[in-house]
Formats: C-alpha cells, structure tokens, sequence
C-alpha cells in the first residue's frame, strides 16, 4: 500500500445520515439538489470559478485534462467552469496571502491547520445560508457534530473533508526489524512500554537512531497527544476532560516526567542524535538505515501494513480508545474566500465535491484509462506502463478533496477502508471540548511571544537534547513572562462561555 499522508495525521464522526450519503452516490443527481437542477439554464453564460489547493510536487502534466474533464461535468449540472491552480505547499501561504492582498479572483480554497486564522483574518465569508440553499450533499455527508465543530462564535467558515476524525496514539516501526528481534507487538499497550523495544534495536544496530522525530522539524512527542490542544496549545485540557479547566501543559507534572523519559533514552542513545535540528525527511532516515520507529497518531489507514520503496512499515495502537477533538475536525477544511464574486455558484461546485464521485474521483485520482483504471468494485491501480513517476496525475491526496469517502480506494489498500473509518469515527471518545475554538485576537501579542520562546525551548526538551532539570524551569519561566497565564484565562473565559450555550 502506497503511504497515506496524513495531517497529521488525519480526520468524520459517523452517523446513518453518512452512510446513507455515501451509499447513494450513484444517483443521477450525485447529491445535486432538484432546485439547483432546475435553475440551471443552458442559454445562461457559465459562472467561472478559481479553485486553488496546495499540492507536495510540481504541477502534474495532465492538469489541464483533469479540469476538462472536471467541467464537462459542472457546465452540465450547475452550468460552471472552473479554473484549477495547485499551488506548491512551499509557496501556499505567500502566494494565498497575495491573491486576498490583491484582490485576485479566488473562489474556492481549503485551509490547512488555519482555519481559525483564516477567519480572523477575514479571509473567508460565513456559510450557513449558502449550505442552507446549495449545501444538500455536504450536509447530508456530514453529521451535525462533525459540521457543528466549524462553527467559529456560532458561524459557520468552512466544511471539514471527510478523512480519519479521530486518533489513538501509535508508533510505527520498520517490519524486518519487528521480525528480526521477534519483538511481540503485542506487549506494547503504552509509550513506556516502547523502552525495552527501543534497548533491543540499539544492541542490535548500533548505528542505528531506535527513535526518530515524526517529521523535519517535529519533536518526539508531537504525535503523542493526552490532551485536547483546545486549538494552540497554550492551555490545554488534560485527558480531553478537566471538567472543561485549561491548564499550562509546560508546567504540568505529566510533562515534567514524560520529558525526563525522553532525556534517558537521549542519553542511553535510543533517539536520533540530532532529532532537535535534523532536516532529513523521517522515511528517508529509516530507508537510510538510520531510523528504526516513530511515534504517529493512528487510525485505520495508518495500521495497515505500508511499503515505501523497499522498506514495510508496521504501526501499532496503544492499548487507548481513539479520541476526536475539534483540531482533528478542522485541520483540513474548504471555504469560500472573500474575493469570490458568485458565493452560490462557489458552494454549489462545493456541494458537488462532496456528493458527485465523479468529480471526486478526477480531482484525486485523475481520469480513468489514463491515470488509473478500475481492478474491481471500488479498487484501482495505474494502467499498464504506468507508475507514481510516470502518471501524470498522481496527487495521492484524498484526504485533501471534499468527500474521499465515496472514492475508490488504491490496490493493496483494504477495500473496506472507508466503512473501517467511518466506525472509527463513530466509536471515537469525544472530547469534552469538541466543537470549542479559540479566538485569540485579543492576545495576539502574548500569543506571538509565547511562540518565540516555544520555538527556543520546545523541540530540544522533548527531543532529550538538553538536560530538563536545567531548561525546564527556564522554560516556564520565560512563558510566564511571554504572557502564557494571560492567554489561558481568556482562553478559559471563552471555554466557559462556550460550555454555557453547548454543554
């Protein structure tokens, strides 16, 4: 199976009305409401839309066939035409910012990780009439709790893509190695547990980093959450519960001692030597022979076995139930910025990405015959002579494009994923703060410093790269001076306010 990218991980807490949607996609109408059938004219000029999406490569080739192909589909049924612009992650921000400086045509777009700054910088325009009047499919894709996790002081921005809405704690690992050493799997139920694994590697490949950061410019414990962020970290509620009371993470006890944990095993050589500054993306470094596991958050799709080259990959739950918070909600959502000069038409193209499989499909997988062709039901794979290299539409971003859920899924990846995540979604604890957001405009000040002094302390305490009884308290410290117990009493006072009208 080729790796997922996850948001993240990534992810929908299901419901009947999910899976009716999903199970009713083949529909003439694709969700399409009657109404908005009836209003199209074919006599009418087409609206034109600009969508724009970040994208990990280069621009693929076929583009321009995909958005053809795109809009056979849209003039036919809402009578528009949309203009594609992928933009590279590298160059998203800069460039988005550019458009809405410039009042550029911007139609469409999705946030990724900002849709809390997007809306306070007024970036995007509130849906709820328009959902109300164009929305049918995404409402009837999305449960009301998943939908109501969007709202921002009682408005609604943005619509949540349908991925993976929960997460369990997991590490994942090389599999030659697992069957190497014979490590059982099974007796690891916690991070603390992972110690004994990690001794077995190290003894074995002493050239070898046991523990590796998630990512380039990630700490060890940045996939390992025991808390609700409540958005940004800066008061965080512990156990996803708290009786709803934000509290310093930084100065509480379980990060104390979970940070000496990490030292020690700093110490005996058990993580990457230089995980505080490495810039090695962690696939190569296993590939390289230089890294052995890293923690990931996990869900259905990460705990199937993956290849990458010609290294498998084996991820394993902890022994916790999958928990949902707003931010797993929210990562990934699309919105309707504030340049668009035809809202409905924008949330009608919406609409139709999140209940028309055909123009789900082409947006993720490309145009069938070409960049993919059909193995069975809901399984596809490249055409013969064709791979990942040569496609030339080959995003692997599903998770990215509306409603994945009524996708095909890729060979080697188990049919039934999307019905296993959806259960996952439905079975997951919610936090006790799911749907909470915080807006932090009147301390963005503290919040730009806080940031500063986490950028200095953060990613070496809890790579074990420097000694936390030293750092630690100067840590906090500085954080207090920063304005941290200012920014988690606002917050506090917006978390009670919010469990007023919600709990």
């Amino acid at each position: 199976m080729k790796i997922r990218l996850k948001l993240l991980s990534v992810l929908v807490i299901g419901s009947m009305m999910l899976l009716a949607a999903c199970s009713g996609n083949n529909n003439s109408s694709n969700g399409v409401t009657e109404e908005t059938n009836q209003s199209t004219k074919p006599s009418e000029k087409p609206t034109e839309l600009t969508v724009a999406f970040p994208i990990f490569a280069a621009q693929p080739k076929d583009m321009q066939a995909v958005e053809d192909a795109v809009n056979e589909i849209a003039l036919e049924k809402i009578n528009v035409k949309v203009k594609l612009v992928p933009i590279s992650f590298a160059n998203w921000t800069q460039q988005t910012n550019l458009m809405f400086s410039s009042g550029e045509k911007l139609d469409l777009m999705p946030t990724i990780y900002t849709y809390n700054q997007a809306v306070s910088q007024g970036q995007l325009i509130p849906l709820d009439e328009l959902l109300e009047k164009h929305g049918q499919g995404i409402i009837a894709a999305l449960d009301p709790t998943t939908l109501g996790a969007a709202k921002i002081k009682g408005t609604i921005y943005g619509v949540p893509t349908l991925h993976e809405m929960a997460s369990v704690n997991g590490v994942t690992m090389r599999k030659d190695l697992v069957e190497k050493y014979q490590i059982n799997t099974d007796n690891i139920k916690s991070l603390e547990d992972l110690e004994d694994v990690l001794r077995t590697v190290k003894a074995g490949e002493p050239d070898m980093a046991p523990l590796i950061p998630s990512t380039i410019g990630a700490s060890i414990l940045d996939n390992y959450l025991t808390y609700d962020r409540l958005d940004n970290t800066l008061g965080v509620l512990p156990e996803f519960d708290n009786n709803l009371q934000a509290v310093n993470l930084y100065e509480s006890e379980e990060y104390a001692g979970r940070i000496q944990m990490v030292r020690k095993w700093y110490e005996e050589g058990l993580i990457l030597k230089d995980a505080s500054t490495n810039q090695t993306n962690p696939l190569d470094l296993v590939k390289s022979n230089r890294g052995f596991a890293l923690l990931t958050s996990a869900h259905p799709a990460a705990l199937a076995e993956t290849v990458n080259g010609d290294v498998s990959l084996k991820t394993i739950a902890f022994s916790e139930p999958p928990v949902s918070t707003t931010s797993q909600i929210t990562n990934t959502m699309w919105g309707i910025a504030v340049n668009s000069k035809a809202p409905e038409k924008a949330m009608e193209f919406l609409n139709l990405m999140y209940s028309d499989k055909e123009i789900v499909d082409l947006l993720i997988w490309g145009i069938e015959g070409k960049h993919y062709e059909i193995k069975s039901e809901n399984v596809i794979d490249f055409p013969e002579g064709v791979d990942a290299q040569s496609s030339g539409y080959y995003l692997n971003m599903g998770w990215l494009f509306g409603n994945q859920f009524i996708s095909f899924v890729w060979e080697g990846t188990d049919p039934e994923l999307w019905e296993k995540v959806k259960q996952f979604n439905e079975t997951a604890i919610k936090s006790k703060a799911l749907g909470f957001s915080f807006d932090p405009t009147s301390v963005k000040t503290e919040v730009a410093a806080i940031g500063n002094v986490i950028t200095q302390y953060r990613i070496p305490l809890e790579t074990g790269s420097v000694d936390p009884d030293k750092i630690l308290p100067k840590f906090i410290e500085n954080l207090k001076t920063a304005g941290i117990d200012k920014v988690i009493a606002e917050k506090q006072k917006q978390l009670d306010e919010w469990a007023k009208v919600n709990q």
